[in-house]
């Protein structure tokens, strides 16, 4: 994979290939190139699929192309995005490495897909600030407006199985109607 190929549009519906094992196959080769499932499934369960084989968005047919470029924009800038002065990140037993784009806990490395990678930096680097849904709409996606999906509360809930799922101290925490933390 070579830098000019910078982004995935995949349609789960493909005539040779299912569009999430594609998916998989991608994300197995390159963990860090935003792949965005454009597609007619729109049942939560397809959505949960998607990401679950390392989608890091996913827009349903029909959709507004303005919708989509400006999700590809914000995807594209996420990718190349890096903060020079910050190598890593700890919280607790949480390890962010920026240089390598990994991340450990207790020694264990857990894989994350890039959109995943953003909103856990995000909320660890606001340890103890809780960010509103629309603060992370404009931080993680780069989105002003309200999509009217629950990719948010999606991605978080990935986020808790990957990172607190198997340990007693949960890291990552909800404040009910205001939004998400980290201590």
């Amino acid at each position: 994979m070579g830098r000019s190929l910078k982004n995935y549009l995949i349609s789960i519906n493909l005539p040779y290939k299912n569009g999430l094992a594609l998916c998989k196959e991608f994300r197995a080769i390159n963990k860090n190139i935003p792949i965005i499932m454009l597609t007619a499934l729109g049942e939560l369960q397809d959505k949960m699929d998607a990401f679950g084989v390392g989608a890091d968005d996913y827009i349903v047919k029909p959709f507004h192309f303005d919708e989509l470029f400006a999700r590809i924009k914000v995807s594209l800038k996420r990718s190349d995005a890096t903060d020079a002065n910050q190598t890593n990140i700890d919280v607790e037993d949480l390890h962010i490495d920026f240089t390598t784009k990994t991340v450990t806990r207790a020694g264990s490395e857990i894989p994350l897909t890039a959109k995943e990678f953003s909103l856990l930096t995000l909320l660890a680097n606001n340890r103890n600030k809780v960010i509103s849904k629309q603060e992370i709409l404009e931080k993680v996606w780069d989105l002003n407006f309200d999509t009217g999906t629950n990719t948010i509360e999606v991605y978080i809930s990935f986020l808790r199985n990957k990172i607190d799922k198997k340990f007693e101290e949960k890291l990552i925490h909800t404040k009910p109607g205001f939004g998400y933390y980290m201590k």
